[in-house]
């Protein structure tokens, strides 16, 4: 328990400047574990209801789909683990495979996704807690959890690593409540459809299952973490590798189980009160008022946990990001207590002003528009790097795994919404204009904090 403590409190956004002296001691249960806390057992159920609506009811089938992606994703980032480990960074592995403008693009696509990340965790607490006072308006609650996360994160109150441990195993007594209320509701349905959940004929579209995906992706979000502790791991050559690997296997192993049995308990083309709280109504069908209050009390616990933990990693991200030069030297700046006070409060104006005008699935969205150019740079790095310059060229080990994973990801990226591509192509631009001044037209790099 100490080391998976310690492995917790070290754990977040590491740049690899403490990584000389640290020990050896992390086994491959402790990195599945580290990545399952991080994950969150419950990760499937905000989304549920977003990636239902999108694939016209096919979310175990989204889920599964991502769950391919993200499995060869995650070999290109134990791969690039090997090549670089005190690196653990997808805007370093795609600067020192590829070319050090890519890297800065794929950083500032990291920037929208960290920043972005607390905003969606206040608007789904804000509609979770709406579940339990409907009298109070959705703004107040939106703007209550932004200033939350953002004072506690001043003040660098952080919580703790046994606390984020003991939640995470009380996430899972509560899927498994979940799952056996579900299964006794499923018992008493006299006909049901068992592959429905994976394939439904009626309401089949491929496109809409692929836009369900790129959604379903957040299941997974936080894996490429177990990267960052390379030079802490037994063996890291194989270790990090197949601990990404398992992580992301157990991850959409049990998240399909979740959805599957939600998608049994509420057929697809039934609707929703309210579609970012659905897995809560299911929950409510599956087991009465009380299941509903424990899944919607459980999720909103576990995301105002998520939710300050992401605002202290968007803030740990731009400081490691202003110290290289790639921003404003105000991102560099710590205060008294050692907290990136601009860049907390950075991030908090996002989640307050986003969390007024953004709904959850367009933010979702926009998140996984820069997770997912993180993700076919890390594969197109890993391609670069075992399937030309290191001795695996020309083999389809080297080949195979990162050619699929960034096609596979690139094809999912293309299918997000519209409004997410124009968004997030907007955000692009910026940082292209801004890397443009920032090392005159690319002809330098840039200049250090």
């Amino acid at each position: 328990m100490d080391k998976l403590v310690r492995l917790l409190q070290t754990g977040a956004v590491s740049d690899g400047s403490e990584a000389q002296g640290l020990r050896r001691s992390l086994t491959l249960r402790d990195l599945v574990l580290y990545g399952l806390i991080v994950i969150q057992p419950t990760a499937p159920m905000p989304i549920f209801g977003v990636v239902n609506l999108e694939a016209r009811g096919h979310v175990t089938s989204a889920v599964l789909i991502a769950m391919l992606a993200m499995l060869l994703t995650a070999i290109s980032y134990g791969r690039m683990a090997r090549a670089h480990p005190s690196a653990g960074s997808a805007f370093t592995y795609v600067g020192r495979e590829l070319h050090p403008a890519l890297g800065m693009l794929t950083g500032w696509a990291m920037a929208m996704d960290y920043l972005l990340n607390p905003l969606i965790c206040t608007i789904w607490c804000a509609r979770a807690a709406a579940n339990i006072l409907p009298a109070v308006p959705y703004p107040a609650f939106a703007a209550g959890f932004a200033l939350l996360f953002t004072g506690l994160n001043l003040l660098g109150i952080k919580t703790s690593a046994r606390l984020n441990a003991a939640l995470a195993a009380a996430l899972g007594i509560v899927i498994a409540i979940f799952v056996a209320a579900a299964l006794r509701h499923l018992a008493g349905q006299p006909a049901l459809e068992l592959t429905r959940p994976f394939y439904d004929p009626e309401r089949f579209e491929a496109g809409r299952l692929f836009t369900g995906t790129s959604l379903a992706v957040l299941t997974y979000i936080g894996f490429d973490g177990i990267s960052t502790l390379s030079e802490e791991v037994v063996d890291p050559r194989r270790n990090v590798l197949r601990a990404t690997v398992l992580t992301c296997a157990l991850t959409g192993g049990l998240a399909a189980l979740q959805v599957y049995l939600a998608q049994l308990v509420w057929p697809a083309g039934q609707a929703f009160v309210n579609v970012d709280t659905a897995f809560v109504e299911v929950a409510g069908r599956a087991g009465g008022a009380w299941l509903y209050q424990l899944v919607n009390g459980a999720l909103l616990v576990a995301t105002v946990g998520s939710g300050m933990g992401a605002m202290l990693g968007a803030a740990r991200l731009l400081y490691g990001m202003g110290r290289d030069g790639a921003l404003p030297r105000l991102c560099s700046r710590l205060d008294a207590r050692g907290v990136p006070r601009w860049n907390v409060l950075l991030a908090g104006v996002v989640a307050l002003v986003g969390s007024q005008l953004l709904s959850y699935q367009l933010g979702a969205e926009l998140l996984n528009f820069g997770a997912f150019i993180a993700f076919i740079g890390v594969n197109l790095s890993a391609l670069v790097r075992y399937g030309v310059r290191e001795p695996e060229a020309g083999r389809i080990s080297g080949l195979l795994p990162p050619a699929l994973g960034a096609l596979i990801c690139g094809f999912i990226w293309w299918n997000l919404r519209a409004a997410a591509k124009l968004g997030g192509a907007a955000w692009l631009a910026l940082g292209v204009g801004y890397g443009a001044i920032r090392t005159r037209g690319f002809r330098r790099t840039a200049p250090p904090a």
